[in-house]
């Protein structure tokens, strides 16, 4: 049977990309092949020249990416936690953190009486992510997300971000603001295209969800995000908490298998009610409901400080799949609102 003229390159194309390894085909011959895949899924034929006409491999991009692969998790010891936070949580971050939770007033009170996410947590990420907007990356993104795609380690995650930028400017977003990190995040909360399509939302009822340089569709957007990812209202993310020597660590180990992220998870204790984390002699220092399912956290060791974590915790991981992060957010979070 004959092809249609329109369809028998288009099946070469997809063929020889199926086929082939990434670097294998001309960068120019994948683009073509990612603009088929996209015109397939309802891109229009205007955005798809907007996002990929004249678009070069970045081999910065690909150094970047090479420079950012871990170990895969065979070394045994982890950093510890409190050199971070002291490079992370500067007191000129916690500061800003405040000037900005009091400019934003009635805005942060709406936003968190929508969404039933703190402020201050939505503040807390847009300082880690941005430093509040000062920085947020200047790669252009179809550049960067075509290289990664194209260089092929990560291609399927890449892709289709690439194809999701491309519906990003069917929705309206122009050509020109999409620039952000090397890895294809952007905006003051660097959200991934994937992301923004799904959950970035219109704060102030313009039309538009700009998370760019809108306070009120920033902070709803990063709401949104929590709240998908189950944020559960009137819990906090976690509290300092006493822990006496005669917790026997072993006996409350978490026996579980994170599928995803296991370094991450592999220090944290079994989940018990606080009621039952009291009865230990665990005592924690601030509020936290004593039916609250927690997991006891010694991130520096005993001799350390210790928290219980709550299912919240588990919901900043979400957005950043490390204990650094996800405990430097909390406790940048509890200093902006003090």
């Amino acid at each position: 049977m004959k092809l249609p003229v329109r369809l028998a390159p288009l099946l070469a194309i997809l063929a020889f990309g199926t086929a082939a390894s990434a670097q294998d085909m001309p960068f120019d011959s994948y683009l073509q092949l990612v603009a088929a895949k996209a015109r397939a899924q309802g891109a229009s034929e205007s955005s798809i020249r907007a996002v990929l006409d004249g678009l070069q491999p970045n081999q910065r991009v690909i150094s970047l990416d090479r420079g950012n692969l871990s170990s895969g998790g065979s070394v045994s010891g982890f950093p510890p936690l409190a050199p971070y936070i002291a490079s992370h949580n500067t007191t000129a971050r916690i500061e800003q953190g405040r000037r900005m939770y009091a400019q934003l007033g009635s805005l942060a009170r709406r936003v968190e009486s929508q969404y039933g996410v703190p402020a201050s947590i939505l503040l807390a990420i847009w300082g880690h992510e941005t430093s509040y907007g000062a920085v947020k990356g200047g790669f252009d993104l179809p550049a960067a997300l075509a290289t990664l795609a194209w260089e092929g380690r990560r291609r399927d995650l890449f892709e289709a971000e690439l194809i999701d930028t491309i519906k990003m400017v069917d929705r309206g977003v122009p050509r020109s603001r999409l620039v952000g990190s090397w890895a294809g995040a952007f905006g003051n909360p660097q959200f991934l295209p994937s992301v923004y399509l799904r959950l970035a939302q219109d704060g102030d009822g313009d039309g538009k969800a700009d998370i760019w340089n809108n306070e009120a569709d920033t902070l709803a957007s990063i709401a949104n995000y929590f709240r998908d990812a189950g944020w559960r209202n009137g819990q906090p993310w976690g509290v300092r908490a006493f822990v006496p020597d005669s917790v026997d660590r072993e006996a409350v180990r978490s026996n579980l298998v994170a599928p995803v992220c296991r370094r991450v998870h592999v220090r944290h204790s079994k989940w018990m009610t606080v009621r039952e984390w009291r009865a230990l002699g665990v005592v924690p220092q601030n509020y936290i409901p004593e039916d609250a399912i927690a997991s006891l956290f010694e991130p520096d060791g005993p001799a350390a400080p210790g928290y219980l974590l709550t299912q919240n915790y588990r919901v900043i991981l979400e957005y950043n799949c490390s204990n650094y992060y996800a405990m430097s957010v909390g406790l940048l979070a509890d200093e902006i609102a003090r």
